[in-house]
């Protein structure tokens, strides 16, 4: 809090804004939940005057992930929950930042439509702050990222301008694309409000299949062929426990055309001595798990990026040291690895960033190790330049980002 402004004065000025049900005062510290675009305007212009640091709130699902920060304000973003607009015949909709994403994927169900991504804990996580993380799950292999999915997004910058970049149609090259800086910026450049999605028709059929085996090689030679193939993959992910390894596939097809493609798959699972068979929906849920596990225990948990064809030797690296993982085919792996064993974290950082990969703690206990991977020397002065840029005060989310951004 800035010397110059009593916490009285802060507080009512705030106030004045969203109204005092929707204030929150605790020592140095202050929450506020606005209503609209314009109030988070109004919020915004009365820190940057003021040199207050803000940090954005929606689910608070993701706030441990990054650097930590001390912010004076807190901006909770639930008010603005509401889908806005769902143009079901152009496949697009309009939903507000504070939007809980099963809420989204709810009222998208009702004409068969869905964003199609699968974000950790959809049952909390709200819109904006998926974005802001760029989450995505096992989706991702068949329909593409977050910012393949998102057309159109309404930004408030740090001097409270309200900006709207992209369209409300798929097919749409008007302006610059800042929504696709903003996704996965951490909330650093600008606080989102709205997003515009472009949406995919629900599956009418997909069934799950699982190889098992002692031999996680084996494995990473079948999810290659799998990648090479012609089958209607929609998800594919490895999986290694402290008892074995796991390779999930997810067909989404035509029902007439499924039991083609699982004996399509089966032969491929026998060309290396493998076989395939029906498992449970829930295997798609064992990137959510780690986190369950790591907040009982005192293991970190990792996001490590590879190549594909790195997967298999990357899964058998993390099973050594005595953690386990669950890998998209993407090549973005999450892993749990014990406190025991944190020492080894550098090393295979450094492994993961000599084929240019890179290794980010998203969780961890007491003894702490850097958050995240180096940044490339060439890159780290175009990202402080675009943060001085967007936000000259440093007053979202400071130090956040890598490399103190």
């Amino acid at each position: 809090m800035p010397n110059s402004i009593s916490l009285q004065n802060f507080a009512d000025d705030l106030a004045a804004i969203s109204g005092h049900e929707h204030l929150r005062v605790d020592d140095n510290m202050c929450s506020i939940a606005p209503a609209n675009t314009e109030e988070i305007a109004a919020v915004l212009r009365y820190a940057n005057t003021n040199g207050i640091s803000i940090a954005p709130w929606g689910g608070g699902t993701k706030q441990s992930w990054g650097n930590s920060i001390d912010p004076s304000l807190i901006l909770h973003t639930h008010r603005l929950n509401t889908v806005r607009e769902h143009t079901w015949q152009d496949m697009t909709c309009i939903v507000q930042a504070g939007c809980v994403w099963s809420s989204l994927q709810a009222s998208l169900a009702k004409h068969g439509q869905f964003v199609a991504l699968d974000p950790l804990w959809p049952d909390r996580a709200t819109i904006g702050g998926i974005a802001a993380t760029n989450d995505s799950g096992s989706l991702r292999l068949r329909y593409g990222s977050l910012r393949d999915l998102i057309i159109g997004m309404t930004i408030v910058l740090a001097d409270g301008t309200v900006a709207r970049t992209g369209g409300k149609v798929v097919k749409n090259v008007a302006g610059y694309d800042l929504h696709k800086l903003m996704t996965g910026a951490f909330g650093t450049l600008g606080v989102i409000t709205e997003i515009t999605f472009r949406l995919h028709s629900i599956p009418k059929h997909v069934q799950s299949f699982t190889i098992a085996s002692p031999d996680v090689e084996a494995l990473g030679q079948l999810l290659m062929k799998i990648l090479d193939s012609h089958l209607s993959t929609q998800s594919l992910q490895l999986r290694s426990s402290l008892s074995g390894f796991n390779l999930d596939v997810r067909l989404a097809t035509l029902p007439e055309v499924i039991r083609d493609q699982a004996s399509s798959l089966s032969r491929l699972a026998q060309s290396v001595q493998l076989e395939a068979s029906e498992s449970d929906s829930d295997v798609w849920n064992a990137r959510q798990e780690h986190f369950g596990q790591a907040e009982d225990s005192e293991d970190f948990v990792v996001k490590a990026t590879m190549l594909p064809s790195d997967i298999a030797h990357i899964a058998a690296t993390i099973h050594t040291l005595g953690g386990t993982s669950v890998t998209q085919a993407t090549g973005i792996m999450t892993a749990s690895v014990p406190a025991a064993a944190s020492s080894q974290l550098e090393h295979l950082r450094e492994k993961l960033e000599s084929v240019e990969g890179s290794l980010t703690v998203l969780h961890h206990p007491a003894q702490a190790i850097p958050v995240a991977s180096t940044v490339p020397a060439d890159t780290l002065p175009l990202m402080r330049e675009l943060k001085q840029r967007f936000d000259p005060n440093s007053i979202l989310n400071p130090g956040r980002f890598l490399g103190g951004i």
